[in-house]
């Protein structure tokens, strides 16, 4: 994306806060008036009053000391204009402050805005953009990329604004007082172009390093922490210490490197101020010197002038890189919620409940294009009927129920639940039909209750505890410590994988869906919960249609119809009976599970 496509974007999100966005500018415009009138004002004072040397300058202030107070006296009107300058400092510190409330005002409104944009459209993805985008890289998007964002209000295009306001008042006021020492000054703008330009395109560079290896080494942080446990077991300290240093002095050259261009920009500047400064003396103190029309306090205005000249000119310069790191972020961002890589949600229907009944006819599903997973897939499952499927790991199970639940679009063929294709249901009622019960329960560092609800408030805790009780659970709760209200550690680590199992039951049963679908959901429970799961497995399937993936045979011999899956296809299909007289591969599994 083009940098003026950006900030026409950004501009766009700053005005939806219309208050916030012009307030900044109505401040900007009064706070470069009122600074820009100081130095000249100093410079009236001291040829009118302390040298007595009247120039061609209005002396309005002395008039209107005259009329006001009928007084001539000279220490009465300094004191009065240094009462005056002091309103003036007081006025202008008053205008920055609030300068930075509105525009941080703006700048959070904007990243809130943003980062809630950003979410919901996270939340909606395909999990195929979820499977290869690391969840760092995400979580650097969704945090610190949009936190640069706000230094495109708060420390960039509006103070740009009111900086280069402030530049022109000042080149009129200067023009008009003197041209010489006015001529001698405006060339210091050319010279600041040329030099903000080139650190611009330096700083660019290094400010998209900066990000990216911020977020590999997010990346990189959030995987490791993750899998702790296997770093540990197979002793890969000091290996993953050595990635990490890789990681850490990627990120560390890269903010040395904008450090570098900061620390060099930054004296070139004043060098040329300095300069320019030195001119103005030389000249405009050789014209005084001469008894010409230059007065002393002109000269030190000028000197002022110079000062706040450079100022806003190395801001603004400072500021573009300041935007440069925001367009950086933005454009991050920007993709992000441009991207279409949401399943697409074009379905009407919804009913009161589904009857159950899937049927998949000839489906094809492939990962990465070209290399099928699934290959010309057709079954029905009648209402009511547990169907079970086995096969070897990575034969295709799992993603069949994903595409079930539309969490993958298939690419050929068609899958239908009471004889509608999935896409004419609205997509949130079909998955509110569709309770799938994973091997690795998912839980959030919250309350069992919060877990098992998912902020679904309008589920009360005596309906929580009354699911518990008709699948056979509620005594496992009541034994937790608090109760439903039982704090869970990060990723349930603190509980069994039973345990874990026997809440993702319950939070399946009280949705009450019209299909259930267990993938491997009882493969690693331990015998302390193994009865309680056995008991929860009845209630939760009795009545419902239900599709279980299973590699423990024992778990799916009374299942209505069992699918056999090898390589993407079915390649057997019957009852446990039926299967077992064909002597295939169902039986060659179950001899070899049954062996012993």
């Amino acid at each position: 994306m083009k940098n003026n496509s950006l900030l026409s974007r950004l501009i766009k999100f700053g005005l939806q806060y219309k208050f916030w966005f012009y307030s900044c500018l109505l401040i900007s415009l009064v706070l470069s008036c009122v600074s820009t009138y100081r130095p000249l004002f100093v410079g009236q004072v001291i040829d009118e009053i302390i040298l007595h040397e009247p120039t061609h300058r209005a002396d309005w202030f002395r008039q209107l000391v005259q009329d006001v107070f009928h007084s001539n006296h000279e220490n009465f009107l300094l004191l009065t204009s240094c009462i005056f300058m002091l309103l003036l400092i007081l006025v202008e510190a008053m205008l920055q402050y609030y300068m930075v409330i509105t525009s941080n005002q703006l700048a959070q409104s904007v990243i809130f805005s943003l980062r809630d944009a950003l979410y919901k459209k996270l939340v909606r993805y395909k999990s195929s953009f979820f499977d290869r985008t690391p969840i760092g890289t995400l979580v650097t998007r969704t945090v610190s990329d949009i936190e640069t964002i706000s230094t495109f209000y708060n420390d960039g295009v509006l103070l740009i604004f009111g900086d280069i306001l402030r530049i022109v008042i000042i080149l009129v006021v200067m023009f008009s007082q003197n041209w010489k020492l006015a001529a001698i000054s405006f060339f210091i703008i050319p010279l600041m172009v040329v030099i903000t330009r080139y650190f611009q395109k330096a700083l660019k560079k290094a400010f998209t390093d900066e990000r990216n290896y911020q977020a590999a080494l997010n990346s990189f942080v959030q995987e490791r922490l993750s899998g702790m446990m296997l770093v540990q077991l197979f002793n890969r300290y000091t290996k993953e210490e050595k990635k990490f240093y890789v990681h850490n002095k990627d990120l560390n050259d890269a903010n040395l490197r904008t450090v570098f261009y900061f620390s060099l920009f930054f004296p070139v500047v004043e060098v040329i101020a300095a300069i320019a400064m030195g001119f103005i003396i030389y000249i405009g103190g050789r014209e005084a010197l001469q008894h010409q029309s230059i007065g002393i306090g002109e000269i030190i205005s000028f000197i002022f002038y110079i000062f706040m000249l450079v100022r806003p000119l190395r801001q603004i310069a400072d500021r573009f890189n300041t935007i440069q790191r925001g367009f950086v972020g933005a454009e991050r961002v920007l993709k992000l919620i441009d991207e279409e890589k949401i399943i697409p949600n074009e379905g009407t229907i919804t009913k009161d409940k589904l009857e159950g009944s899937i049927e998949f006819k000839n489906v094809d599903f492939s990962y990465v294009e070209d290399e099928k997973v699934l290959k010309d897939i057709s079954f029905s499952v009648h209402k009511g009927q547990k169907i079970a499927i086995v096969g070897a790991t990575g034969s295709g199970k799992s993603t069949i129920i994903n595409l079930l639940s539309r969490f993958y679009e298939y690419d050929s063929g068609e899958i239908s639940i009471d004889n509608i294709p999935i896409e004419r249901y609205e997509l949130n009622f079909l998955r509110s039909q569709v309770a799938v019960v994973l091997q690795d329960v998912f839980l959030f560092n919250d309350t069992i209750y919060e877990n098992i609800v998912l902020g679904s408030y309008d589920i009360s805790r005596e309906k929580v505890l009354q699911a518990a009780d008709e699948i056979g659970i509620l005594s496992f709760i009541e034994q937790l410590p608090n109760g439903l209200d039982f704090v869970i550690s990060e990723r349930g680590s603190s509980m069994s994988s039973g345990q874990k199992q026997l809440l993702s039951f319950l939070r399946a049963y009280l949705i009450n869906p019209s299909i259930l679908v267990l993938d491997e959901a009882t493969s690693s429970i331990d015998s302390n919960s193994e009865e309680l799961l056995q008991k929860a497995l009845e209630s939760l399937t009795k009545g419902r249609t239900s599709i279980l993936i299973a590699h423990r045979l024992s778990t799916i011999q009374n299942a209505d119809v069992i699918l056999v899956i090898k390589d993407g296809k079915i390649i057997e299909q019957g009852n446990h009976d039926s299967l077992i007289q064909q002597n295939g591969v169902y039986k060659d599994l179950y001899e070899i599970q049954f062996s012993t």
